[in-house]
């Protein structure tokens, strides 16, 4: 599930890294670091990603809660700093199997308004490939700390 280490494999380790040259961080600090989708769904789209390996969020449990709280948090400020429309702001998760990268990552999005069709489909809050950061809290929430 975890491996601080990092996987050796796993792009967004290397990008976490800084191993991968081709990608800027825009923003770093012990725990996470954000970057730009390379496939921008709207102006502002970008993925809070944790330095440590985790694989997905089904691969989560409730003692990820404040890791969970603090992607979103991170990923709220960050587009306050780029003037970004918070209120029109998405902030979620793909759902396995439809992930493209096994490294847990937040996808922050804004405006809504400016996405098109397919982009309005593949994030589409609370579907099965896609699931709003609130939801996963609320699961999160709902699970049994003895497990």
């Amino acid at each position: 599930m975890t491996d601080s280490s990092g996987n050796n494999k796993c792009i967004f380790c290397k990008i976490a890294r800084g191993q991968d040259k081709a990608t800027d961080i825009l923003y770093e600090n012990e725990e996470l670091v954000i970057f730009k989708d390379i496939k921008p769904a709207t102006r502002h789209h970008y993925l809070v990603v944790p330095k440590h390996h985790i694989k997905n969020p089904k691969s989560l449990d409730n003692s990820h809660l404040s890791l969970v709280d603090r992607l979103v948090e991170v990923g709220r400020d960050f587009l306050k700093q780029q003037s970004a429309d918070v209120d029109e702001a998405r902030f979620g998760f793909h759902w396995p199997p439809f992930t493209s990268v096994s490294h847990l990552h937040l996808h922050v999005l804004s405006p809504t308004s400016d996405m098109g069709f397919i982009a309005r489909c593949i994030f589409r809050p609370n579907s099965f490939w896609f699931v709003t950061a609130e939801w996963l809290i609320s699961r999160l929430k709902g699970m049994d700390t003895k497990s």
